[in-house]
């Protein structure tokens, strides 16, 4: 047997570890009822505290520009003033030209630097260039990299390019963690998206996140349930803690409860807090905000 068809039996093999054969219909209905029964209890101002602190406030346009996000960033360095009650967000999140930009203009404690990086949003580009990307925007302060899984060599069914590739963009990342965008409405079904979960796990994901926000669908509860169950199922079977990120199209603070929700119901209390859950959002950063004080608030 070739090397490749070695290796590439080494995925699948690992695959065969875990329940991945899902029905799409059986998804549905437990996240309904998680919906239903659960996520009213957690609509509460201290979950909406929490919600708030594990966002990523995030600017991914093409006209962001060095005062755009010098700006953006000096929102966030203002917030420590304004509401001194409240943590701030987890990081804010940028493109990869901007990181010098925000590490220098960035003044508060405890706020990351994540950028997109290595060919975000579409993944298509050279793995060499993917490398020299993220290792660059590390060099510029990000302690955080968000990358996209090569969807089209998983779709073929090519495992070990797409996981070799994770692992070498994370031997670039050195100590800054890696976030992994499966792009979960590209994926289609709950079985794909259990198998890409694992996969990037398995290939040294710190965080599996649901979407670029670039296509729709993005984030869904139905795509959030099914990485949490494989999240923990990893864990049970190594003892290894992954983050979950959702990202993408999350447009009211009932979102966030319901990510919060599944959260707490498949992974635990363990797993509600910013180094191990976030949120990738802009607009839903004021809206939670107004909740918290009572009043509609514009900050961001």
């Amino acid at each position: 047997m070739m090397e490749k068809d070695l290796n590439q039996s080494k995925y699948e093999a690992t695959l065969a570890k875990y329940k991945t054969n899902l029905n799409d219909a059986d998804i549905q209905a437990k996240v309904a009822d998680l919906i239903a029964n659960k996520v009213p209890a957690n609509d509460t101002k201290e979950v909406k505290e929490l919600l708030f602190s594990c966002i990523d406030l995030t600017t991914l346009n093409s006209t962001d520009s060095v005062s755009s996000v010098m700006k953006f960033t000096e929102k966030v360095n203002e917030f420590d003033d304004k509401y001194p009650h409240i943590k701030n967000v987890a990081a804010i999140c940028v493109y990869p030209n901007f990181a010098e930009i925000v590490k220098d203009t960035l003044q508060v404690e405890n706020v990351n630097i994540a950028c997109v990086a290595a060919g975000f949003p579409s993944s298509q580009t050279y793995i060499e260039v993917k490398i020299a990307e993220t290792a660059l925007t590390v060099m510029n302060g990000a302690n955080e990299i968000d990358i996209v899984i090569s969807i089209g060599q998983f779709l073929d069914g090519d495992y070990q390019t797409m996981c070799e590739e994770i692992q070498e963009i994370k031997a670039a990342c050195g100590e800054a963690h890696l976030k992994v965008i499966l792009e979960t409405g590209a994926l289609k079904t709950a079985s794909n998206i259990k198998k890409a979960s694992i996969l990037s796990m398995y290939a040294g994901a710190d965080f599996i996140k649901t979407s670029t926000g670039k296509m729709q669908p993005a984030a869904t509860p139905e795509a959030a349930y099914v990485m949490c169950e494989a999240i923990k199922e990893y864990f049970d079977k190594t003892g290894i803690k992954i983050g979950f990120k959702p990202a993408g199209g999350m447009n009211t603070v009932q979102d966030a409860l319901v990510y919060y929700t599944i959260v707490k119901e498949v992974l635990g209390e363990e797993w509600l807090n910013a180094e191990y859950f976030r949120l990738g959002t802009s607009r839903l950063a004021n809206y939670l905000l107004s909740d918290i004080v009572g009043e509609e608030v514009n900050f961001f």
